[in-house]
């Protein structure tokens, strides 16, 4: 049984929505700046928790005192 052109018009149109759609929601996901916020507030998080911040002290001041060290000799 054959269909008539104004039903395939219809399906037609409705999958080209729903990939528009679709590709809209992938745009949306694979958004590079997305990635960078997700990345710059997962590191500000780890950075904001003590521990982490007090050890890059230490090893901040452990370098510098090696630095100068090195220097004087």
């Amino acid at each position: 049984m054959a269909r008539d052109p104004d039903a395939i018009q219809r399906d037609i149109e409705k999958a080209r929505d729903s990939l528009a759609v679709t590709l809209d929601e992938l745009t949306t996901k694979a958004d590079p700046k997305r990635f960078v916020e997700s990345g710059k507030a997962s590191v500000q998080e780890k950075l904001n928790d003590p521990r982490v911040r007090y050890a890059m002290i230490g090893v901040g001041a452990l370098v510098a005192v090696i630095v100068v060290r090195k220097i004087f000799r």
